[in-house]
């Protein structure tokens, strides 16, 4: 699929216009729905193949990939089939229940980790993810999304140390609001 294709089909699938509260609080005309475009195999595929272009191309290697629960699922296992690289999932909190985890997956001390991440506003849960993870022992080397909407999430990012790529900007897919 080529990029146009892809925008496309982001587009034409996720893109909803109206009035809608984002996770950060904000106020927005139109709203990205992850999950439409999330399940759908093709469009899927096509992301999956670019994050694992964007994780073989990281400096010094990657040992494992990270998503949050619950969008960064489905990038992150479709990623890892095509990166062919072991992964685990973040829950935004320990279970309460079996083994307690908060994180699911062999994650061991020192592991250099990509976060995958869905749609980048503000960055704030990403953020939280990463400080779980560095709690951990691990390095997190890059955070990468679907979409940033290019409302701070960059900015706020790399201020706290991380490196941010995003596969496409609101910009990309024609969006002015």
């Amino acid at each position: 699929m080529t990029n146009e294709q892809l925008i496309s089909r982001i587009t034409d699938t996720a893109l909803l216009r109206g009035d809608f509260t984002l996770r950060s609080g904000r106020k927005s005309k139109y709203y990205l729905d992850k999950y439409l475009f999330q399940t759908r195999p093709e469009i899927l595929a096509a992301l999956a193949e670019r994050f694992a272009e964007r994780v073989a191309a990281v400096p010094g290697g990657v040992d494992r990939l990270a998503g949050a629960e619950l969008g960064g699922v489905p990038i992150v296992s479709a990623t890892g089939i095509a990166a062919d690289k072991p992964f685990i999932l973040i829950r935004n909190q320990k279970k309460g229940y079996g083994t307690a985890k908060q994180v699911e997956g062999e994650l061991n001390p020192g592991d250099k980790i990509v976060i995958l991440e869905d749609i980048a506003t503000t960055g704030g849960q990403v953020l939280e993810a990463a400080k779980t993870l560095s709690d951990m022992g691990a390095k997190v080397v890059s955070i990468i999304a679907v979409i940033d909407r290019q409302e701070g999430a960059r900015e706020n990012i790399q201020a706290a140390g991380y490196g941010f790529e995003s596969l496409l900007t609101k910009a990309d897919l024609g969006i002015d609001e």
